[in-house]
């Protein structure tokens, strides 16, 4: 005959198994990716004033001339940086939004002569008569992705790569 197991949590043990499942949740909710779509469903009060080639554009995730900032971020998410500045007596908002990208990289090393047991200094050194290292694999390596330029709270230029 099976007997039916209910586990109850009392005090601490239940207050740890709570927090260990409410930091897991949170990392993983970190980790989900933003759309311009889950943006809008988070935020519909940024998306409703939008004319309609604006709210086309932020559901395309495309930026056009002319877009106050809640749309740049509907459409693009938030920047990794922002820049205030001047040019010709106008204040301008640049934001600059950043991916990393793999960069190829292959790394030889050699050496020989006298050397240390792990590192350490001692009255016995060691002599190796010759080592090499070949390594390879990618780093990562931040690049701009798309920059917005706003003046007066308005789109007035954009680039992106390709």
């Amino acid at each position: 005959m099976k007997e039916n197991v209910l586990i109850k949590t009392h005090g601490r043990a239940g207050w740890k198994t709570r927090l260990v499942l409410a930091v897991a949740g949170f990392g993983l909710s970190a980790c989900a990716v933003s759309t311009p779509g889950s943006r809008v469903a988070r935020a519909p009060q940024l998306f409703q004033p939008l004319g309609e080639s604006q709210k086309q554009a932020v559901m395309e995730g495309r930026v056009i001339e002319g877009m106050p900032p809640d749309a740049v971020y509907l459409a693009l998410g938030r920047p990794d940086r922002v820049v205030r500045g001047s040019e010709n007596g106008k204040s301008y908002e640049l934001w600059r939004y950043v991916e990393l990208r793999p960069v190829q990289r292959q790394s030889l090393s050699m050496g020989f002569g006298y050397g240390f047991p792990h590192g350490g200094h001692s009255r016995h050194g060691y002599y190796d008569p010759g080592w090499v290292s070949w390594e390879t694999g990618p780093d990562y390596v931040p690049v701009t992705s798309a920059a917005v330029r706003f003046s007066n709270n308005r789109v007035t230029g954009w680039e992106r790569l390709r």
